[in-house]
């Protein structure tokens, strides 16, 4: 591939994905394009690219944009954020929309399926409390071949391995040979759509929570600028967006404020771009060590020992 091969590749996955590459990724392009280039019969990535500049083939400019954009997920991944969503968003949007009874949830870039059925399965934890409640759950991708890998909800030892407690994947998940696929209850409360998020927002409609995680750290500037206000155009005035650990609206936009709460029995909450650390509550003395030892004497007059020795007799 030549230098004004990669240029043009750059330009229409940035026009197209909002993706951004680096002088120095050519590599990276090679090898994930060369499998597209021989199952299209082309002899080289050079008459690949050729035949995109032509403009005739808008099936093989998909599957170029496709094979580009990296699609790493896992259950509950960062496991903050989903401890998040069920103690603190969910409680606080049931109590606000008690009269409409009704909540809508966006996973932006859904994958291959984790991270909204991560989150269906915090709502499942949750039933009696959202019984009668209408809840959609809409999870999009720019991928058609993830999207079709989540609707069947079909994963591999090593994948529900990844942040998936041992007694949620005997609860929710039934062996396939050597797959485990998830229930269909929590299959059928998804719905998944195609989508770029390069596209106009408005048609999906307004949502209470969106979670966008780990796809603004692959846009330049101003794409995140774009994104984030357009993201919060369709958020609830009271809504929630959630991002990923490296992904901040602070210094970006003012569209959307760091949510505070209280704090959390983990390390730190990612949400937004402050943390959230943990607070320890003094140790208590048992009530026995507190009554037998009563106050220390610098020194001990027997033992001659600084500290408390239950074998003295004068130190009891």
């Amino acid at each position: 591939m030549t230098p004004l091969d990669y240029d043009y590749l750059r330009r229409c996955l940035k026009e197209r994905s909002g993706l951004v590459l680096a002088a120095d990724k050519q590599y990276l392009v090679e090898s994930r394009l060369l499998p597209i280039a021989r199952k299209a019969d082309f002899a080289s990535l050079g008459d690949l690219v050729q035949a995109l500049r032509a403009g005739q083939d808008g099936p093989l400019m998909t599957a170029v944009v496709e094979a580009m954009t990296t699609n790493e997920s896992f259950f509950f991944r960062d496991k903050i954020p989903f401890d998040y969503f069920r103690t603190i968003i969910m409680p606080a949007l049931l109590e606000a929309r008690r009269s409409t009874r009704t909540i809508r949830i966006w996973c932006a870039a859904a994958s291959t399926g984790q991270e909204p059925y991560s989150l269906v399965m915090c709502l499942k934890a949750m039933e009696s409390e959202i019984a009668g409640w209408r809840i959609e759950v809409l999870a999009t991708d720019l991928s058609s071949d993830v999207l079709e890998k989540a609707r069947q909800g079909l994963y591999s030892q090593f994948e529900v391995q990844r942040g998936l407690p041992i007694q949620l994947l005997l609860k929710h998940f039934t062996q396939v040979g050597e797959l485990w696929q998830i229930a269909s209850d929590i299959r059928a409360q998804v719905r998944y759509r195609q989508f770029n998020l390069l596209s106009d927002f408005v048609q999906l409609g307004q949502f209470d929570v969106i979670f966008c995680r780990n796809v603004l750290i692959y846009f330049d500037q101003q794409t995140k600028v774009d994104v984030l206000n357009r993201l919060a155009r369709i958020t609830a005035g009271d809504g929630y967006l959630v991002l990923g650990a490296a992904e901040t609206v602070v210094g970006l936009v003012e569209s959307f404020k760091v949510a505070k709460a209280p704090p959390f029995p983990t390390e730190f909450c990612t949400l937004g771009p402050k943390s959230l650390k943990r607070e320890f509550s003094p140790r208590r003395r048992t009530a026995r060590a507190t009554h037998s030892r009563g106050p220390r004497p610098s020194r001990c007059s027997s033992c001659r020992l600084t500290r408390w020795r239950a074998s003295c007799a004068a130190c009891r």
